[in-house]
């Protein structure tokens, strides 16, 4: 019994740390409206950094060149493609003036390095202000770059965007790719709210040239194979300096991953990077991800052998309804509002597999990008 008493009261302790996630931090997002900000013409340069990627900028590229802004360039990196990537980007820059191409050239020191053939793109930007999309992303709207770019003040270097994932029918892991994105998006957005930002993605993500170079890039990070969004993010972002835009015209959406097993090394490269987080933002986050385990871990051991099992049902409702109105809310606001029908079994299967993901990175390294 002195073993059921302890589980117990660690699941009642457990249950108050989810509070405080659900009903307080997350809350902010979810119940924040989005800042109507004065539209401004500063010119922006469009950075897509592609590898082996000549069908998606086939696809995607003419939405981004016909957008309504009256100043922007597009800067086509071609990360030592193998395809015919670089000559996709040159059949574009003959038909648009304001198309610039970065050509780069494997070496050994940076080979699979993303950040590296970034950091070239960046170089030749003709702009201060720089707005980063992938080569799979479509703008959900032909005002995507004035949204993003409106966030940008004299104190605000840096801008949160949401990348959702395209919606598949009838496909579970579809379901759960853009659920976990979902969690994530309300994470970043949330902790920015309350004025401790640490990530961004790279799918839709703003910040100044004079920013990236007064951090001197991503050295402090260029060994790291992944984080050319989240770790730069997590070096540069502060409570002053960083905005997030969440309106409806700002939001990029991309391919998610085909099945599982691509989605599980994509989420293993993801999650190598949070070891380099700073100290605070790792409590944060290794916090809510331990109260998840060990909520939904207690929760079935105590039901299951009937103990408290009235006090235990009942704050597991609760902490379901919370959690539904948090995530329900934010869902809403990001579109992804049919991702939380099935929300108890998304958020046990994710609690899991990120354990597994976890373990097996302790095991094997995962791949560069690309």
């Amino acid at each position: 019994m002195l073993v059921l008493d302890i589980l117990f009261y660690t699941f009642i302790v457990v249950v108050c740390v989810q509070f405080i996630y659900y009903g307080l931090i997350f809350p902010r997002f979810a119940f924040s409206k989005s800042k109507r900000n004065t539209k401004k013409k500063i010119p922006i340069s469009i950075l897509i950094c592609a590898k082996n990627e000549a069908e998606n900028l086939k696809q995607f590229l003419p939405y981004i060149l016909e957008q309504k802004y009256s100043d922007f360039e597009v800067i086509l990196i071609n990360d030592a493609s193998k395809d015919n990537t670089l000559e996709v980007m040159k059949s574009f820059k003959a038909k648009h003036d304001n198309v610039k191409i970065v050509d780069v050239k494997p070496i050994e020191a940076f080979w699979g390095s993303k950040k590296y053939a970034l950091t070239l793109g960046i170089k030749a930007a003709s702009h201060n202000f720089l707005l980063f999309t992938d080569a799979d992303c479509k703008p959900l709207s032909k005002y995507w770059i004035k949204e993003m770019s409106s966030c940008f003040t004299n104190s605000k270097t840096l801008v949160l965007g949401y990348g959702a994932y395209k919606k598949q029918k009838y496909s579970l892991v579809n379901t759960i790719i853009r659920f976990e994105t979902l969690m994530t998006a309300i994470q970043y957005f949330s902790y920015a709210k309350i004025g401790i930002p640490y990530m961004g993605v790279g799918r839709n993500l703003a910040y100044r040239k004079e920013t990236f170079f007064n951090a001197n890039g991503f050295m402090n990070h260029m060994n790291v194979r992944s984080g050319d969004d989240d770790l730069f993010v997590n070096q540069v972002a502060t409570s002053k300096n960083t905005a997030i835009c969440f309106t409806k015209n700002s939001i990029t959406k991309s391919l998610p991953e085909p099945n599982f097993k691509a989605w599980f090394n994509q989420k293993k490269r993801h999650v190598s990077t949070a070891k380099h987080y700073k100290l605070k933002h790792k409590f944060l986050l290794g916090l809510f991800y331990l109260s998840q385990l060990l909520f939904w871990s207690l929760s079935i051991i105590l039901i299951s052998l009937l103990f408290q099992w009235k006090i235990v049902i009942s704050l597991f409702i609760l902490r379901i309804l919370i959690q539904y109105v948090s995530v329900g809310i934010s869902a809403k606001k990001l579109n992804e509002l049919d991702t939380i029908f099935i929300l108890p079994f998304l958020d046990l299967f994710l609690v899991f597999s990120q354990l597994v993901i976890f373990i097996s990175n302790l095991v094997s390294k995962p791949n560069h990008w690309k």
